[in-house]
């Protein structure tokens, strides 16, 4: 297939009718290269105006939307403003009159299936908030959330940050440990659970897992339990309460308390290569204005959108999923469990179902679904699927020329998207005005800075690899690290000073655009020559004997590193050493002699984040026998002992 034919071209209505084209037009700016001018040389206009272009909402305006008289990592925003998230997620869409429309529709794995209106939500919000308020939480108070994903699961979200509490969101997978760990760090005064879910069949306890947790969190005082499961749980009087016992009371006027523009509303953990998690904290001007100008400006997320992106709580994905919706005036298409249990298209069949217009995706999530034919998903309508997002790892050539072929037929873009927890959304994009090349981004997302530097900071040349970075503040950097200042410096503003350090590797091409080849700390580096192990992995995947590889490297007395690859053979393929010369012989061809790996090691998975990005460290580490460090966000154990009985450790 030509390079042509394999590239997505610009829909000049759509682009017309885009809200970025809005945006430029409503200000006087030629293009997207002026809009970028423009915002990076003036950034307090710039964020100003996307505030006022959504209209969101403070009780008391700010009186500067940016300070950064303390220095760039401790910039200030919305000085002086008051608001809240739930004003502009909630309760301006009641008082806007979308009480009747469907904000949420929902599938459990079990085939059940719910539909809540926005007057639903705000109510089941209200009901709760009001008994937290009840049980005595109090504002600046951390509340963990562990729970699948359930319109229940969003309205204890809103509740928590309704009555001025943070919410500290917990993947649905964690066992009691990672639990301990971060409700400790935070000092967590209660945790809203389930009793249980069903993932791939099985009932999963959740409730009991909070109780070998609880007993080890000092500071907690009130877990609320949903009654998910029906299952028989332990109760403990004083602490335990029953979901429907504490929203029994309360009706839709319960007040939303009003917090400082920068008080935290979610603190969210992210697992970093060693110590413990680091905590990101998040305050209520900065997820609603970054998703405004993420979602809604740049993927051209539109009031009556239906977006469906299957994800946990536990990953941002969870609450901007919810906040692009809501405050956006969408609806979500949501389901518990997996995206291919218990049917292999699922996630197909909801975006057929419920009239998707626009899907989130992970390419690791496209890789696992080739390996099913393209007969499952040929199969479904989704005529209606107007924009796609991607996120969690780089594509590679094979999996985005799949994806835009069958899923978005070659009609809808693929907004390539990366960013991070820690930056509350993405530092590179895909918009819909520009042409894409398999894997590519357009480039930065307006008022960022970001660009594409070498180790003294300086700009690389087009095709020169280079650490992806940001030379300004974003209102949605995470405000420090959790109580813990010099951590924050040390992560990200002291590796080149005066720049943020996304701790991604990344090349601009000759036609301008941009591409992510993994983390800079996972790079290959083969007697002094570096190789992102993106571009070993989409050497593998092109030869169609792999569905997904792994490529790491490993001490080597010679040549300081050597590459080892790591693969999970496509169905039909034999995983014997006939396939692994092949494979072996691919990289040569590709990289050349001096990357020729030392092995391939074939499995049935990889283990992946929650998030489904592949722990390319845990492999490293079992490989050369290493500790794999921190497992909280490991969501596929069983593949760790697979590949250590593969490489006899």
């Amino acid at each position: 297939m030509s390079t042509l034919a394999q590239a997505w071209e610009p829909d000049p209505e759509l682009a017309e009718r885009s809200n970025i084209v809005r945006f430029m037009k409503q200000h006087g700016i030629a293009d997207y290269a002026a809009l970028l001018r423009r915002s990076e040389e003036h950034p307090e206009w710039f964020w100003d105006a996307v505030l006022k272009f959504y209209d969101l909402q403070f009780y008391k305006p700010y009186t500067r939307v940016m300070d950064t008289s303390r220095g760039i990592p401790w910039t200030r925003w919305c000085v002086g403003g008051t608001t809240n998230v739930v004003l502009n997620c909630l309760d301006r869409q009641i008082a806007a009159g979308l009480g009747s429309q469907p904000v949420a529709l929902w599938e459990g794995e079990n085939g059940e299936k719910r539909q809540w209106s926005y007057t639903q939500l705000n109510m089941e919000t209200c009901r709760l908030a009001h008994g937290l308020r009840r049980l005595g939480f109090k504002k600046g108070e951390v509340i963990g959330l562990y729970m699948p994903i359930l319109p229940e699961a969003v309205a204890a979200y809103l509740a928590i940050i309704k009555i001025g509490c943070i919410v500290m969101p917990l993947f649905s997978g964690f066992g009691a440990d990672a639990i301990v760990t971060r409700m400790t760090d935070a000092g967590a005064a209660g945790i809203v659970t389930a009793d249980g879910t069903w993932r791939r069949g099985k009932l999963v306890g959740m409730k009991e897992i909070v109780d070998a947790a609880a007993a080890q969190i000092p500071t907690l005082r009130h877990t609320v339990v949903f009654r998910r499961s029906g299952q028989e749980v332990q109760m403990r009087s004083g602490r335990d309460h029953w979901w429907s016992e504490v929203a029994a009371a309360g009706d839709a006027g319960e007040p939303t308390e009003e917090m400082d523009a920068e008080a935290p509303f979610m603190l969210m953990h992210t697992s970093g290569t060693t110590g413990k998690p680091k905590g990101t904290v998040h305050s209520h001007c900065s997820l609603t204005c970054r998703i405004a100008l993420d979602m809604g400006l740049m993927a051209d997320f539109k009031p009556g959108d239906r977006i469906q992106w299957m994800s946990d709580m536990g990953w941002l994905v969870g609450p901007l999923l919810i906040t692009t919706a809501t405050m956006l005036g969408g609806t979500m298409v949501i389901g518990e469990g997996t995206p291919d249990y218990p049917d292999s298209g699922r996630i197909w069949r909801l975006a057929a179902e419920h009239g998707t217009t626009f899907l989130g995706i992970a390419p690791t999530v496209v890789r696992n679904f080739m390996r099913y034919g393209d007969e499952v998903v040929n199969q479904y309508d989704l005529s209606k699927l107007r924009i796609t997002v991607s996120t969690g790892e780089p594509w590679n050539p094979d999996a985005w020329v799949w994806f835009l072929n069958h899923v978005c037929r070659r009609k809808a873009p693929i907004i390539n998207y990366s960013g991070g927890t820690e930056i509350g959304g993405g530092i590179i994009m895909s918009t819909v005005l520009h042409r894409a090349k398999p894997c590519s981004f357009t480039g930065p997302i307006p008022g960022t800075g970001a660009a594409v530097v070498n180790a003294k900071g300086e700009p690389v040349q087009p095709g020169e690899t280079g650490e992806l970075v940001m030379r300004l503040p974003s209102i949605g950097l995470t405000r420090s690290l959790w109580r813990d200042d010099a951590r924050y410096l040390e992560s990200y503003w002291n590796i080149i000073p005066g720049l943020w350090v996304q701790g991604d590797f990344a090349t601009i091409d000759e036609d301008g655009l941009w591409y992510l080849h993994g983390r800079s700390d996972d790079t290959i580096k083969v007697a002094g020559k570096r190789l992102g192990p993106a571009e070993v992995e989409s050497m593998l995947v092109a030869t169609g004997k792999v569905l997904e590889a792994a490529a790491i490297g490993v001490p080597d007395d010679i040549k300081g590193q050597t590459l080892v690859c790591v693969c999970v053979p496509a169905p039909g393929a034999a995983a014997d050493k006939g396939l692994a010369d092949e494979l072996r012989q691919a990289v040569v061809h590709g990289a050349g002699p001096g990357f020729r790996p030392k092995a391939i090691i074939l499995v049935s998975d990889l283990p992946k984040t929650r998030s489904m990005k592949i722990m390319r460290r845990v492999v490293r580490a079992i490989y050369i026998g290493a500790p794999p460090g921190d497992l909280s966000s490991l969501v596929n154990p069983e593949a760790l002992e697979e590949l250590r009985i593969a490489v006899g450790k």
